[in-house]
């Protein structure tokens, strides 16, 4: 299952992703959180703390500028530039996918 959120700024986004992320988690299913605002916030939803937060923050932008190499795959993108997060959720915070396969995000 894919679910995305999208909305007006201020609508509550990031807060609805948050505990949908976590309240399926902790009902098993395994789950990938991407955050692809251009405020990420959603490491701070989750529940991973600032400095997570920030720390994946810094690789998308070490992306952006060029600085590091994207991920070929959607299992690496996790791999490299995600973390995990409270109740089974891994969280990225990504621009972009690059040649995204089959049935990825």
């Amino acid at each position: 299952m894919k679910v995305a959120v999208v909305g007006k700024g201020g609508s509550g986004k990031t807060t609805t992703s948050a505990i949908v992320a976590r309240t399926l988690g902790r009902r098993g299913l395994p789950v990938v959180a991407l955050d692809c605002d251009s405020n990420p916030n959603l490491g701070i939803s989750l529940g991973v703390g600032d400095d997570e937060t920030e720390r994946l923050l810094s690789m998308r932008q070490s992306l952006d500028e060029g600085n590091e190499e994207h991920a070929p795959g959607w299992n690496e993108l996790i791999d490299r530039f995600g973390s995990d997060a409270p109740d089974n959720v891994r969280l990225a915070v990504v621009s972009r996918i690059e040649n995204p396969e089959p049935g990825c995000a």
